[in-house]
């Protein structure tokens, strides 16, 4: 007998989540911010990131940027993708995004990605809120494997999956558009995670991290390594 693969997730969400942790906030990106809106743009339209991601729609100006943020609110709705809002804890500055991506509630398998706004850099972020949403992933929405890819030679992000766990499981050939290209492609660094794997304390590694999230600048106090979530309209 056939599978059914519907779109739903296997624990569904009334309401998005917030996560707090490691002196983060994760929340939902509003589309009626214009704060929100400006620091969806300049993440997307960043040297580095347009380096090492080339968007199947690229976004360009503030209209494109609110376009694009409405859309993942209806993928949220939906169950196939969630988008955080990376935020400081205190401040509750804006410092990147983390996603969790092409959910499969019948495998329970997702893929995540991240990146950190420049000023943000140097704090660990990506690492702190890959930690956060990896374990919201296997906790609320029930995934038993959560998958990680890099374009080959983005050491800064293979080096905040190793931080957190996501173990290197070989190269995909041609999975990703090459650079500011769609019509050329590159190979890929694959990470996972499962459900089974040990949390992994997301400061204990001494090395600096490079590129993406350079680790410069002393840590802020550690929180609890579990996520806290409560659900914000």
């Amino acid at each position: 007998m056939a599978h059914n693969h519907e779109r739903s997730l296997a624990h569904p969400i009334p309401e998005f989540p917030e996560l707090l942790g490691h002196g983060l906030r994760l929340r939902q990106w509003r589309a009626d911010s214009d704060t929100d809106v400006d620091a969806w743009l300049r993440g997307l339209t960043d040297p580095d990131f347009r380096r090492w991601n080339t968007p199947m729609k690229p976004v360009t100006d503030l209209d494109s940027a609110r376009d694009s943020l409405g859309t993942r609110s209806g993928t949220a709705a939906d169950g196939t993708r969630v988008s955080f809002c990376v935020t400081d804890v205190v401040t509750d500055a804006i410092l990147g995004h983390l996603g969790v991506n092409d959910i499969d509630p019948f495998m329970r398998v997702g893929r995540v990605g991240y990146w950190v706004l420049p000023e943000a850099r140097g704090k660990r972020v990506a690492t702190r809120a890959l930690a956060l949403g990896t374990r919201w992933a296997f906790d609320v929405l029930g995934l038993n494997r959560l998958e990680l890819g890099h374009a080959i030679g983005h050491d800064a992000s293979c080096r905040v999956a190793e931080h957190c766990g996501f173990r290197y499981e070989g190269t995909l050939r041609g999975a990703m558009f090459a650079e500011e290209r769609q019509d050329m492609f590159r190979d890929v660094h694959l990470h996972a995670r499962i459900a089974q794997d040990q949390d992994q304390e997301p400061y204990q590694d001494p090395d600096q991290e490079s590129g993406e999230d350079l680790e410069s600048e002393p840590v802020p106090d550690r929180e609890a390594t579990t996520p806290t979530a409560r659900a914000t309209p």
